[in-house]
């Protein structure tokens, strides 16, 4: 194992967080708030690791699949340690366990939180929070990949540890490339909802803050009331720039070559659009008699585009909603979004892919000779591929069943116990019940919270590179 192109690597993650830090820095300056100086001290610290450790000369520059996972896998541990100083130094939040995972829930887009009011922060605090969203939405190893001139080895290996869904393609034949074309399309589809907020005279600390959350799909509110107070313009565009962050990304780069039937001949876009269009009908109906058909429309989109992308945002206390609405969201949690998207969740390409298995079992057992070929996106799904997503659903269904005996220790009541790990594993954000939407996760255990700031970091790298970690042969030579 190459252990020294990983060292150069997470030293390169520091870096890069400590560059990161300065932004909230500056706010702290425009605002004069003292707590600014607990960003130079964790800079100060990101770099006392960061740079010896790059400055490590790998004798060879080549890594494949091994080192690739172990790097992502660490690397967001690492960035996550030191991304959480800030919170703890300036005693904004007092406990270190709680500022990790509130920084991990922003950087896995998550947006869970254990504030109860979150308009105590400073900005400085607030804008990193709300930052994370959006440096963990594309990934930071992606990023540094457009960047590093890092050469050699299956370096996709690195893209498919961090990028969601069961499988990422390149998008052209060199990574490097690709990486900058997804940070391409990200930064431009981040800037143009940035403009269209601000048309909108939001306030302009509200818009940063807002679009980095919508971006990520992390949903990090600067409000207590969240969404709530923000006018019917404004929620608009944060629930169609939701969604269109739930979509995988290779089909915008087909719109930007102008390959129109090529995107809109995908497979999981259609069934995603699908489901969500299905999902607001339903809602709608169901919750049309409280406030108007349009009222419920309005919010009935924004909910459902916020659960189904794993974003979290909120307009209102959902919690009030009928049940058969709120089973709907609490469905919509385990879908999630597209595969190669910023959005969490199981992806809608495993579970189309899952009933297309199912499919082909019932078609089996009635016909015996029969030969059915199972093909997504046009292409004939590989035993590989298969084994791969039957291999995942066991391990999330373990880990999940898991996570849930051990918070259920706290006592909490069902629906609570269950939907937080629901809204960890799958980067969802809030619950129902005590961790909905006017709730928070402030309640729970030590012990607990370590377990979902687990979760929430499994869910954002697909289970299998954090569990590598845990595995024996991953550190034999």
């Amino acid at each position: 194992m190459n252990k020294l192109i990983i060292f150069h690597i997470i030293g390169w993650i520091l870096n890069f967080e400590a560059g990161f830090m300065v932004l909230p820095l500056i706010v702290a300056a425009i605002y004069k708030e003292q707590s600014g100086f607990a960003f130079l001290i964790a800079i100060g610290l990101c770099l006392l690791f960061g740079i010896p450790m790059s400055l490590i000369k790998p004798t060879s520059s080549h890594f494949y699949a091994k080192e690739g996972f172990i790097t992502v896998a660490l690397g967001w541990i690492v960035l996550s340690l030191f991304g959480a100083l800030p919170f703890f130094i300036s005693r904004e939040i007092p406990s270190y366990i709680d500022a990790l995972f509130e920084i991990v829930s922003g950087f896995t887009t998550t947006g869970s939180s254990i504030l109860s009011d979150v308009e105590a922060l400073s900005y400085c605090m607030l804008f990193w929070r709300s930052f994370s969203h959006w440096i963990g939405g594309m990934g930071v190893l992606v990023f540094i990949l457009s960047i590093l001139p890092l050469a050699g080895g299956e370096n996709i290996h690195f893209m498919r540890a961090e990028s969601p869904g069961p499988s990422v393609e390149k998008l052209v034949p060199r990574i490097k490339t690709s990486s900058k074309m997804l940070y391409t399309i990200y930064f431009g589809m981040t800037l143009l909802m940035i403009l269209l907020l601000l048309l909108g005279k939001m306030p302009l600390f509200d818009t940063l803050t807002l679009t980095f959350g919508t971006a990520g799909t992390g949903g990090f509110s600067v409000k207590n009331s969240g969404l709530a107070d923000y006018t019917y313009y404004q929620q608009t565009v944060i629930t169609i720039f939701m969604f269109l962050f739930g979509v995988n990304f290779n089909f915008y780069y087909l719109i930007l070559l102008r390959k129109f039937k090529a995107a809109f001949k995908s497979e999981e876009v259609r069934w995603y659009f699908l489901i969500f269009s299905g999902a607001i009908l339903l809602v709608s109906l169901n919750t049309g008699g409280f406030k108007g058909f349009f009222s419920s429309i309005h919010h009935a989109a924004f909910q459902v585009s916020s659960i189904m992308t794993t974003t979290g945002y909120s307009t209102l206390d959902y919690n009030q909603w009928p049940t058969f609405s709120k089973t709907i969201l609490v469905l919509l949690m385990f879908i999630g979004a597209c595969a190669g998207s910023t959005g969490g969740g199981i992806k809608v390409s495993r579970i189309v892919i899952l009933f297309k298995s199912i499919g082909k079992e019932l078609s089996y057992l009635l016909h015996k000779r029969s030969i059915k070929v199972l093909k997504f996106e046009g292409k004939k799904i590989q035993h590989e591929t298969m084994r791969s997503i039957n291999t995942y659903f066991v391990t999330y269904t373990f880990i999940f069943i898991a996570s849930l005996l051990i918070i259920s220790l706290d006592n909490f009541d069902f629906t609570s116990t269950f939907t937080a790990i629901a809204a960890t594993i799958n980067n969802v954000g809030p619950g129902l019940e005590a961790v909905g939407p006017t709730g928070n996760f402030g309640g729970f255990s030590d012990l607990s919270t370590l377990v979902m700031t687990f979760d929430m970091l499994i869910g954002r790298l697909e289970i299998f590179p954090i569990l590598l970690l845990f595995t024996p042969d991953t550190w034999k030579k």
